[in-house]
């Protein structure tokens, strides 16, 4: 069976040369919600992005015992640049593993492969996914499941799932976050890269990275796309068919009236159909998935103008309408039993 990838702590974070926090939004999104894995920092220029932590180079973050090497920025063209080899090899040979979520694969460039191979350390390319990923049996698991889904991409799914995880375990709950993107792979030290799974498996890979568990255990599991984008509909129904989740949240921005980026044919598609579709189709591997709630990023209105809007949607849905930034998940996890 495939073997989920799981990362070793605490992290060293390099943030290379990156100018802001935003520049390093991978590292900066594991530092906020992870700050007790994160032993260091590694910047290439002391007045460059800060994340809060301590700044430590190689040899001393291992010392201190950092565990993994984090690259936690994106270069342009997504590759390695070549002065940021040596530092990777640096890495290995002080007894740290190395992750990236880059579009090249760091554990080919022969320099890294060839330390890897002679200290005995793993290189982690967290878009690779596991071999041996099985097809989806749609077979009912014990435990209880939560998806986030979306109205478009990049509309806060990841965010709400984590920030509903942190609800669940402050309240006590057992409950475990389950990554299906690079960042938060990152976040939770383990997961799988859903959008590098081939088609057939992607339902099956699901079933994988959420498993059976105790009945009182819940598994909030990322989403990733839309059912309504024109590109990446197809990892987003894989998550669906795959998680069998109890409960969905819709994600949305308020105030996006079109699918982001090159797609301005492509409005966005009203938030009663969307939450339909989205039931629709989990329904077809546990047919009493329920709509939990939407969590929205209201950050392009002001307080008093997204406060009515949320209120006009949640009248309409007939379920809890939150901002998690501005509000929190609390009204979400209070109808888990509901």
């Amino acid at each position: 069976m495939a073997e989920i990838l799981r990362l070793r702590k605490p992290y060293l974070l390099f943030v290379g040369d990156a100018d802001n926090p935003l520049d390093a939004k991978t590292s900066s999104g594991i530092a906020h919600w992870r700050p007790d894995d994160c032993l260091a920092q590694l910047r290439l220029r002391p007045d460059g992005a800060d994340l809060g932590l301590p700044d430590m180079g190689i040899a001393s973050a291992a010392k201190a015992g950092a565990k993994t090497f984090v690259i936690g920025i994106a270069p342009v063209g997504g590759g390695l640049p070549d002065d940021w080899i040596a530092i990777c090899v640096e890495a290995l040979e002080a007894g740290m593993d190395i992750a990236a979520g880059l579009h090249t694969r760091i554990s080919e460039i022969p320099q890294v492969a060839e330390a890897a191979a002679r200290t005995g350390r793993t290189v982690h390319d967290l878009r690779e996914p596991p071999a041996n990923l099985p097809c989806g049996t749609g077979k009912r698991r014990s435990g209880r499941r939560i998806l986030t889904v979306g109205t478009d991409c990049a509309v806060g799914k990841m965010y709400s799932a984590l920030a509903l995880h942190r609800e669940l375990v402050a309240r006590g709950l057992d409950a475990d976050f389950r990554a299906t993107g690079q960042t938060g792979i990152f976040i939770e030290g383990s997961g799988i890269a859903i959008d590098a799974v081939v088609s057939d498996f992607l339902a099956g890979a699901v079933e994988v990275l959420s498993p059976s568990s105790d009945p009182d255990h819940w598994d909030v599991i990322e989403g990733q796309g839309s059912l309504y984008h024109p590109a990446y509909a197809g990892v987003s129904l894989g998550l669906l068919h795959g998680a069998q989740a109890d409960f969905l949240v819709l994600c949305h921005e308020l105030g996006r009236t079109l699918i982001d980026g090159d797609y301005p044919e492509y409005p966005i598609v009203d938030l009663r159909e969307v939450a339909d579709l989205n039931l629709a189709h989990a329904r077809r591997t546990n047919p009493k998935a329920k709509l939990l709630g939407l969590s929205v990023n209201s950050s392009r209105l002001d307080p008093e103008a997204a406060a009515a809007e949320m209120a006009r949607i949640e009248e309409r849905l007939g379920v809890p309408v939150v901002d998690p930034v501005r509000d929190g998940s609390a009204r979400l996890a209070d109808r888990l039993d509901k």
